[in-house]
């Protein structure tokens, strides 16, 4: 491990160039396509600066805020002694495996992460339970910095305070390793955007990089075979897709006006929801003026496939 960067001394802008240069441990489970809000293709997007994004919100401003509160509270459950280490470190072996701890633990090989989350995410720390992407990254931290324990502290506002040990594992760090570095080597410095996935991060991910407006046609290379498949798939889903409804229609019409009900093993509700909405025709016709003044305009790329018929 090497100390590349004094993080009190750089800017934010300098903080947010540094870190497309490597992995970072908020990066581990996204490299491994395991983080469940961001895919591979949009942290590869993210590290090649072609899609540029400030990673700030209310929610991190929040959790940087009470940083310092979660690292007191640890300290007060458990007696043990945290200290800030203010640098950004790397791997000697693998430069590009970056780690920015939130805390050592004083007197043990250990590091402290402190996080913060809504009352909503509860249930995923139940029982023991540790989301994925932050398990993940203090794996990723103990790979870099060698420590033999990670400490996670998670206020959950309102409602609870909880404290996880995640013991070093030399297996998961093994896999851990090698998918960053597979990431990085063929994705990152190869230029080579990963494959699509079918996920909804993936989508995304295009949206953000393609904003279109390039009128000139393009000659694209598509499998009919795989052309085949997708419309038997279409087709297969609209039938499903109706078969479903009709298996609701039939509930809905023995609760006629009833808006609850209920069998054996299943509880069904189906009641009258009122929502408020601005009559925009109406606005639009009685205050014109005020109807442009409030326009947003929207921009999206409608996705089409026409199929050519043979002569």
């Amino acid at each position: 491990m090497k100390k590349i960067a004094n993080l009190t001394e750089l800017t934010r802008e300098d903080w947010l160039k540094m870190r497309t240069k490597g992995i970072g441990g908020s990066d581990a489970a996204a490299a491994c396509g395991l983080n469940p809000w961001k895919s591979k293709a949009s942290l590869y997007l993210e590290k090649t600066g072609q899609v540029v994004k400030d990673f700030d919100n209310e929610i991190l401003r929040q959790g940087r805020d009470l940083e310092d509160y979660v690292a007191k509270r640890f300290t007060e459950a458990t007696g043990k002694k945290v200290r800030r280490n203010n640098f950004m470190m790397a791997r000697k072996n693998y430069p590009f495996m970056f780690a920015d701890i939130d805390r050592e633990v004083v007197g043990e090989n250990a590091i402290l992460e402190c996080k913060t989350t809504s009352p909503y995410a509860k249930d995923k720390w139940d029982d023991g339970k540790i989301p994925i992407n932050y398990e993940l990254q203090c794996h990723h931290y103990m790979m870099v910095t060698g420590a033999e324990k990670c400490y996670i502290a998670c206020l959950i506002f309102s409602t609870d305070f909880v404290i996880r040990e995640i013991e070093r594992d030399e297996e998961v760090i093994q896999m851990l390793e090698a998918q960053e570095i597979d990431f990085w080597t063929n994705y990152v410095e190869k230029g080579e955007m990963p494959a699509p996935d079918g996920s909804d991060e993936y989508d995304q991910a295009l949206k953000d990089r393609f904003k279109g407006g390039l009128e000139e046609g393009l000659d694209l290379e598509i499998n009919k075979q795989d052309y085949e498949a997708y419309k038997d798939r279409k087709d297969l889903i609209k039938t499903l897709d109706a078969d479903n409804k009709e298996f609701e229609q039939r509930i809905k019409l023995q609760l006629g006006d009833h808006d609850y009900g209920r069998s054996e093993f299943l509880q069904v509700t189906y009641r009258p929801v009122v929502t408020s909405r601005i009559d925009t025709k109406r606005l639009k016709a009685d205050k014109p003026e005020l109807y442009k003044e409030y326009l947003k305009d929207s921009e999206y790329r409608r996705f089409n496939l026409k199929e050519i018929m043979s002569e």
